[in-house]
């Protein structure tokens, strides 16, 4: 045996002295960028959740197992590499001691013969070989050759993840000769549990140079598997609990993050700031997150299949925007690390691919697939190993717009109109107040002058849309309404309200959001507010998640938050029936991005006579409508439209009324559908409403 402890020594010190190097090439190359002191800083401040996030998202594989097939497969097959840990230090120990005492008959101490852990052994590893089954009858399934885009592996790096099959397979067999020639020559530390151990050790003959030669073969498989992981796709084994552990959470994406250079956030009154550096504009600008979330992608393709740009025919595929970055960054890493340590570059080739924009049309990202983006988060929702898609694509958005200037012309104009009139139509913010004279009649609605009126305990946040859109004026009236009838005192800001800068943000112009944040803060902290409702879920996000980066801290709720709350205090009963069949729409910045799910199905489920019936898509699959990210200021010129798309799903429910929670899904689903009935394609009655709408509705017994 002791040929065999030196031919094992020696594999794996080369195995580990080149994997190693890997990995330090790795490290260094996520370090070449800018920190990222925010995510220690989170990640130390939420302990508690990240110790869940890992039991949950890790160990629990809880996203996966939204996709059963493939999810209980990976759960296996993952579970096997832990588990099967102790089968290598079983081999090892058997080498090690075999090379001392002349027997390998090792086991581990004190549970080493412990048949639980035989079986367990054995059934996780035939469990693995039935989850690498299942993941090639899944990949032939939806082969790219056969669906094309369709297919959620388009794009994918087919030929590695083929091979990592294999290896792994190599890995399991190997692992039942190991054990089997052992059993066979009484060196095996199970006497019950290992199940197929076992009988392999009956059918084997007692063979010593076999039980040696397939330790080898077992080991060296392993080795060889180790080196390919830390060159491949499949080096999320390691890096994915560390890239969950400093992604953000709990509760839904929350806030888009702050702008930050050299891991401070950026302050625009600084003389010193250099504008060059907002954003990200190369390569070399993303940070060691960034790098994780390179190092993390599975290639799985599951963003890809919930993306509604990708699902429309555009360009915009989440998973190869972070692996066309991915490859970039290993084409140009030599040049980058060179240029760390100060080496100077002058071949032109060289510094050309260095140099290259993210975005461009010669860049590494097209410009069209940047601007495809909704930031609805059914990327970052469905991803496993949770890469946040939207950060990307926001930094190389305030690249774009702050530095370059180049962005889709519409949204100049509402650049404009933010600017000039605090809203993005660009009416006189006198208007603002036009719906309370509309309403004067049988609501009285208090307007901030200095500070909030005495007894009043919410800031109603009526937004731009709910101010100046006539549609979303209808819930508005209709919130203010219910309110009213609920006894609880509220009140507006009127002409003093401004837009909360989503769209300015979302779009990337970080510059004229903070500008309107602080003019709203200052506002809001002057009144003495501290309560808000808001209607709008962009309103909503950004109040409740994006003020806090810059001094304004508020309790915010949505209004159908509220609303349910009063219906189940039973200050607002429902009572005149709604004979109609409803399809809810899930607002993304309302579910996918705070998780507020149950509210307005409790509302409309409270009321009597409405027949719900869910779209196949959607709470945290849903569709999005088309109008996030500031595309409802952007013509949607390439492939289907996203609203197109979501109403003709909502018509395959027959309904009679769509029902949703956000002014700028009203607008966009009520386009679709007033396109629908001039072709003949919906009912003449079919309409968009606010979940507000149908309880005032039943509430007050109007039509």
């Amino acid at each position: 045996m002791l040929w065999v402890a030196i031919v094992g020594l020696v594999m794996t010190i080369l195995a580990v002295a080149v994997a190693g190097r890997r990995v330090m090439f790795l490290y260094r190359l996520a370090t070449v960028g800018p920190p990222a002191p925010e995510r220690i800083d989170y990640a130390r401040t939420h302990a508690g959740d990240e110790i869940k996030a890992q039991l949950v998202e890790v160990f629990g594989q809880r996203k996966l197992l939204k996709w059963t097939p493939s999810g209980v497969a990976h759960f296996f097959v993952m579970w096997a590499f832990f588990i099967l840990l102790t089968v290598y230090i079983e081999a090892y120990g058997a080498i090690i001691q075999g090379a001392i005492t002349g027997t390998p008959n090792f086991h581990i101490p004190l549970i080493g013969t412990w048949g639980v852990l035989g079986f367990l052994q054995d059934f996780i590893a035939v469990a693995c070989v039935l989850g690498l089954i299942a993941f090639a009858v899944i990949r032939v399934k939806n082969s790219p050759k056969a669906l094309g885009r369709d297919s959620r592996f388009s794009g994918s790096h087919l030929g590695g993840a083929w091979l990592v099959l294999f290896m792994i397979f190599n890995i399991i067999w190997t692992l039942f000769l190991a054990r089997g020639a052992a059993a066979a020559n009484g060196n095996f530390p199970y006497s019950s549990g290992a199940f197929v151990s076992l009988a392999l050790g009956d059918a084997l003959p007692a063979s010593p140079l076999l039980e040696e030669i397939a330790l080898l073969l077992h080991i060296g498989f392993m080795l060889v598997f180790l080196v390919i992981v830390v060159n491949s796709k499949h080096l999320h084994i390691f890096t994915a609990p560390i890239n969950v552990l400093f992604s953000r959470r709990p509760d839904g994406m929350g806030g888009a993050p702050e702008m930050r250079v050299d891991g401070k956030p950026v302050d625009f009154e600084d003389e010193d700031l250099d504008p060059e550096r907002l954003g990200r504009g190369k390569i070399a600008d993303t940070t060691w997150k960034g790098f994780l979330d390179f190092y993390s992608c599975t290639e799985c393709g599951r963003c890809q299949s919930q993306c509604p740009a990708w699902n429309t025919d555009k360009p915009l595929s989440p998973k190869m925007l972070i692996l066309d970055q991915r490859d970039h960054a290993f084409a140009v890493a030599p040049y980058l690390l060179a240029a760390a340590n100060g080496v100077e570059h002058k071949d032109t080739d060289v510094l050309a691919l260095l140099d290259k924009p993210l975005v461009g049309e010669e860049g590494v990202i097209h410009p069209d697939v940047l601007w495809s983006c909704t930031n609805c988060g059914a990327c970052v929702e469905q991803c496993p190993v949770d890469i946040e898609h939207i950060d990307h694509i926001l930094d190389m958005r305030r690249y774009q717009v702050m530095v370059e200037s180049s962005f889709p012309s519409e949204a100049g104009v509402m650049v404009k109109n933010l600017e000039n009139k605090g809203n993005p139509w660009g009416m006189s913010e006198m208007k603002r107040a036009d719906w309370i004279e509309e309403l004067a009649a049988s609501v009285e609605v208090p307007v901030v002058e200095d500070k909030m009126p005495e007894d009043t305990e919410y800031l109603f946040w009526v937004g731009c849309a709910g101010a100046l859109e006539d549609r979303a004026k209808k819930t508005t009236k209709a919130v203010a309404e219910l309110l009213h009838i609920a006894g609880v005192k509220f009140a507006v800001l009127g002409p003093m309200e401004a837009c909360s800068g989503d769209p300015a943000r979302r779009l990337g112009m970080e510059y004229l959001f903070n500008m309107l944040a602080q003019q709203n803060i200052e506002t809001l902290n002057e009144a003495g507010v501290k309560k808000i409702v808001a209607t709008c879920p962009h309103c909503f996000n950004t109040l409740a998640n994006e003020y806090p980066q810059l001094g304004g801290t508020y309790e915010v709720v949505h209004h159908t938050q509220l609303l349910s709350k009063l219906v189940d205090e039973g200050l607002l009963t429902p009572v005149t029936p709604i004979e109609e069949k409803i399809t809810y729409h899930d607002p993304c910045f309302l579910g996918r991005h705070n998780k507020v799910y149950s509210q307005p199905r409790d509302i409309m489920a409270k009321v009597p006579g409405v027949q719900t019936q869910e779209m196949h898509r959607h709470k945290d699959r849903g569709f999005c409508c088309g109008a996030g990210g500031a595309r409802m200021w952007m013509e949607e010129r390439i492939g289907k439209r996203i609203n197109t798309e979501r109403v003709d799903e909502a018509l395959t429910t027959n309904p009679d009324t769509v029902s949703t929670a956000c002014p700028f899904c009203m607008v966009m689903l009520g386009d679709a559908i007033n396109e629908k009935k001039n072709n003949g394609e919906a009912k003449e009655t079919l309409e968009v409403v606010d979940v507000a709408q149908l309880l005032i509705k039943s509430v007050k017994g109007t039509s």
